[in-house]
């Protein structure tokens, strides 16, 4: 009997999988599909990264998994925002450890072996607006919080009373030459989107302290 793994290589575009799509090879639904999938797991042939989502074990993978094409499949609809985003852009100097989306869903967290994921519910309407599609290798996509957009979910997670650029220059220790590619339309793509006060006055002072 072939194991998963020697049907996910011939079957998967992308080392991550659903319980769902190994279904569809295996032509099963129940026991034997879990039997394939425990073994796999035990083998540490594939890795279990939440309940029904799966990938392929490093030694069977043609290219590394970006982490922000495994927070897009653990949970959506989401983009990489926040403390995550804002490193990507080259906005704030420290490493990030822990890769933070924002979802339309309730808030969550998932402990994996690829690392930890965070999911936090911030209130706005449309969720992707400032959100950029970037294209990563073999043709993947994941959205991304501009820079801006990240600034402002950050303001909304963390309850920040900031009504200025001092506090995002001194605590966040973003360069003022960052904040000086900042454009109106920057601030006009967000005009209406969050629902928060708080991140509602934090992009009127920035604006108007950027005179924009």
């Amino acid at each position: 009997m072939q194991t998963i793994t020697e049907i996910a290589l011939g079957r998967v575009r992308h080392p991550v999988f659903t319980r769902q799509e190994a279904a569809c090879w295996v032509g099963d639904t129940g026991a034997r599909l879990d039997a394939l999938l425990k073994r796999g797991v035990a083998s540490a042939e594939i890795l279990r990264i939440r309940r029904g989502l799966f990938c392929l074990a490093d030694r069977y993978r043609r290219d590394p998994i970006h982490a922000f094409e495994l927070a897009q499949s653990i949970l959506g609809p989401s983009y990489i925002s926040l403390e995550s985003a804002l490193a990507h852009h080259g906005w704030i100097p420290e490493a990030v450890y822990t890769i933070t989306s924002v979802s339309a869903k309730r808030s969550r967290s998932f402990e994996t072996p690829m690392g930890h994921f965070s999911y936090t519910c911030v209130p706005q309407n449309p969720l992707f607006a400032a959100v950029q599609r970037q294209s990563l290798s073999d043709g993947v996509c994941v959205f991304v919080a501009s820079p801006l957009k990240a600034l402002a979910d950050y303001i909304y997670v963390h309850a920040c009373d900031w009504t200025g650029l001092a506090p995002v220059l001194q605590s966040l220790r973003v360069e003022q030459t960052e904040l000086d590619t900042l454009t109106g339309e920057s601030f006009e793509a967000l005009a209406g989107v969050y629902r928060s006060g708080r991140v509602r006055r934090f992009l009127d002072a920035t604006r108007k302290e950027l005179k924009l």
